[in-house]
C-alpha cells in the first residue's frame, strides 16, 4: 500500500528526472534529425485519457508527416505511408516514446502503468476502463511488452481498426487489470528492465 500511495510517485520523479538529464544529448540529436529531415515540428502531441478520466496531451517524437491525423486513422500500422523514414527508425526501437518522461515529471503519467488510450477507444470500453483509470497511465507495462510488435500485427488485417478494437485492445485490457493486481516496486522495476532489454 505504501508504494502505491507514495513510493510509485517518488520512483517516477527520480527515474524521469535522471532519465531526461542522462539522455538529453541523445534526445537533442533525435530532435535535430527530425527537424532537418522535413522542417516540421519535433514533437507530436495527442490527447489521451489519464487518471480519473482527465484528458492530457502525450508527448512523442514526431514519426509521421505533418498533419498525419487529418489523413487517416488515429491508429497506426507498421506499413502506414504517413510514417517518415526517420520515424520508421524511431518506432522500430521505441525511441519516439522517450519524450513521455516529460509527462511523467508533470504527473500525467507514470514510468509503469496501463498505456493511455485516445478518448474514443476508452469510451468504447468504458466499463472495463473504470478501474484502469484509477491509476496514472504509464510508458510501459505488461501489454506494452507483449504487444511490442503491435503495428506489424495490425499490418496483416483487412481492417486494422476493427482488429484493434475486437482483438488487440480487449487483450491489452486484460494485461492492464493484471498489472493493477500486481502493482509493486518489484513489479515496476522488473517491467522497466524488461522494456529496456527488449524482452517479453
Amino acid at each position: 500500500m505504501w508504494y502505491r500511495r507514495f513510493g510509485k510517485r517518488l520512483l517516477d520523479v527520480v527515474g524521469a528526472g535522471v532519465g531526461l538529464v542522462v539522455l538529453s544529448p541523445f534526445l537533442a540529436v533525435i530532435a535535430a534529425w527530425i527537424k532537418l529531415h522535413d522542417g516540421g515540428p519535433v514533437f507530436f502531441r495527442q490527447v489521451r485519457v489519464g487518471k480519473g478520466g482527465r484528458l492530457f496531451r502525450i508527448y512523442k517524437f514526431r514519426t509521421m508527416v505533418v498533419d498525419a491525423e487529418r489523413m487517416g486513422l488515429q491508429l497506426t500500422t507498421g506499413k502506414d505511408p504517413r510514417i517518415t523514414p526517420v520515424g520508421r527508425f524511431l518506432r522500430k526501437y521505441k525511441l519516439d516514446e522517450l519524450p513521455q518522461l516529460i509527462n511523467v515529471l508533470k504527473g500525467e503519467m507514470s514510468l509503469v502503468g496501463p498505456r493511455p488510450e485516445v478518448p474514443r477507444y476508452v469510451e468504447a470500453f468504458s466499463k472495463e476502463y473504470a478501474k484502469i483509470l484509477q491509476t496514472r497511465p504509464g510508458i510501459t507495462d505488461y501489454a506494452a511488452i507483449e504487444y511490442r510488435d503491435e503495428n506489424t500485427l495490425l499490418d496483416g488485417a483487412d481492417d486494422p481498426e476493427k482488429m484493434y478494437l475486437e482483438v488487440v485492445l480487449p487483450e491489452k485490457i486484460k494485461y492492464y487489470h493484471m498489472y493493477l493486481r500486481r502493482m509493486s516496486l518489484k513489479t515496476d522495476i522488473m517491467l522497466i528492465f524488461k522494456t529496456i532489454a527488449g524482452k517479453k
